[in-house]
């Protein structure tokens, strides 16, 4: 895989930083592998906690999320080294938040699968 252009300007940040936001980014893609790892889970696991159609739903969506939020982190990971690289100011993300919606809606709908299951 070729080096990405931006790669070559403006100048080498500190690693220190540099690899701060490499590991931020790894614990995006271990988020991303833990919605997942608890899609399938669901899926395999507790094929009783809804009807067939709602349990594939939901895992869809969080599969489908887990697989954005690796694609996110990316775009994130390398917004950030640019700035750093050209002394800029780091750039708002809405991932923090937008993760805090998800995965609150996703437990809400989960404990009340639970407290209704037969």
């Amino acid at each position: 895989m070729r080096e990405p252009a931006w790669r070559r300007t403006g100048k080498t940040p500190d690693y220190r930083f540099s690899l701060a936001n490499e590991r931020t980014f790894l614990a995006w893609v271990r988020t991303a592998l833990a919605l997942l790892a608890g899609a399938v889970a669901i899926d395999q696991l507790a094929p009783e906690i809804a009807p067939p159609i709602i349990r594939i739903v939901l895992c869809m969506v969080l599969a489908v999320i887990g697989a954005a939020l690796a694609v996110v982190s990316y775009r994130r990971w390398a917004r950030q080294e640019q700035a750093m690289r050209n002394d800029a100011e780091l750039p708002h993300s809405w991932l923090m938040l937008g993760m805090t919606v998800i995965v609150s809606l996703a437990a809400i709908v989960f404990a009340v699968l639970i407290l209704v299951r037969p």
